[in-house]
């Protein structure tokens, strides 16, 4: 907590738009009242917001260019410092022990591509979509600096494009602008002069890391340490930023295997009785469905009648995936994701592989959530600016 309000004061004496802090200790932080809206679908479609969307871009990267060239790593005390951003990730992986032959496809990509660094300073950590409060005239302020630490800038720069930060919007930069506005308006702020393929590694960076956390989240609700609906429920969702990494690491391979036709639905009844165990789970989203709930439950029912939809997808569809998926890795002379990955993290990425990674993850998507990217392809690559 003092760290966090010494970074909000520091940065309003930057020109970045915070809100003021009017009182803090060690277990609490007050800040003033600001006017806003930070829910991103609101931000992107609702009408009251029309005159804000263009000038977000412009703005953000004037907030980000003071952030970067006013504040000093020795200005805030206790700062992290991530000198070496994938060995974090990496280390991160490792301790979860969970294999992502995905994830250490770009662990291996990005280490092999990585660019010089553009600087050293304060990285907000966090800075995109959802935590900006916009009003109508735009950005208002930016908010949840937990994630602040010492790193190169244009880390910032990166996490403002990855896809799940556009929340459905077409346009690379939050959904509402170009990674070019993005960088001319940086550099006009007095921000450093980042080149077009560096955003692209950090983008990919970005994508990476919000996969990794994803497995995290879900590993907080499976070792029990915060047993959560949400957060079981994201634990699906990793398969998603893997098909966002493959496209942006291996686009052609991605987009093939977005391509190919999906495995067919069992019809085998068993001995059971009915309801059949699919229609037992539709009586439930039933159910929740029917419940009368607001705020927060209501959220977290939508959340469970999805996480039921992803159960009737893996009844109809799981035998034929698990069994493609052990071809697969058979084909590549592997027993298992975990051997697969150790692999790749050795240095094995020939097409083979990445063609059978792309192919599981598109298989994964099948079962998760069928809309994003598999159903959709030709939004998805078509790589906007």
């Amino acid at each position: 907590m003092p760290r966090e309000a010494a970074l909000l004061r520091a940065a309003a004496a930057a020109g970045v738009p915070v809100p003021e802090v009017v009182a803090d200790g060690d277990d609490f932080l007050v800040m003033e009242w600001l006017d806003g809206e930070t829910i991103p679908r609101r931000i992107l479609r609702d009408d009251a917001y029309a005159d804000a969307r263009p000038l977000l871009v412009g703005q953000c990267a004037t907030a980000l260019a003071g952030l970067h060239t006013s504040l000093q790593p020795e200005d805030i005390d206790g700062l992290p410092v991530d000198d070496d951003p994938l060995a974090s990730l990496r280390e991160t992986l490792d301790r979860l022990g969970e294999p992502h032959p995905a994830l250490e496809l770009g662990l291996r990509r990005l280490a092999v591509t990585r660019p010089a660094a553009t600087g050293r300073g304060v990285v907000h950590g966090d800075f995109r979509l959802g935590n900006w409060m916009v009003g109508p005239a735009g950005l208002v302020g930016v908010l949840d600096w937990e994630l602040a630490h010492v790193g190169d800038p244009a880390e910032d720069l990166g996490w403002m494009c990855v896809r799940s930060w556009r929340f459905g919007a077409p346009l690379p930069v939050a959904g509402v602008g170009t990674r070019e506005e993005l960088l001319a308006a940086y550099a006009a702020a007095g921000g450093a002069a980042v080149d077009a393929d560096v955003l692209r590694w950090w983008e990919a960076y970005g994508t990476l890391r919000w996969g990794v956390i994803c497995v995290q989240q879900a590993a907080a609700h499976l070792t029990g340490a915060v047993r959560s609906v949400e957060l079981a429920a994201i634990g699906r969702r990793v398969c998603e930023v893997e098909l966002d990494l493959l496209d942006l690491l291996h686009p052609e391979a991605a987009r093939a295997a977005a391509a190919a036709p999906p495995a067919a639905a069992s019809t085998a009844a068993g001995p059971h009785d009915r309801p059949t165990a699919d229609e037992l789970v539709e009586a439930v989203q039933e159910w929740v469905a029917g419940l009368s709930l607001g705020g927060r439950d209501a959220f977290l029912s939508r959340v469970a009648t999805r996480a039921l939809d992803v159960v009737r997808r893996e009844l109809a569809l799981g035998p034929a995936l698990a069994a493609a998926h052990a071809d697969r890795l058979a084909a590549l002379g592997v027993s298992s994701d975990a051997e697969l990955a150790g692999q790749v993290r050795a240095g094995r990425d020939d097409d083979t592989v990445v063609a059978a990674v792309c192919a599981a993850v598109v298989d994964k998507l099948r079962v998760a959530d069928p809309r994003h990217g598999v159903l959709s392809a030709g939004e998805r690559f078509g790589h906007p600016a």
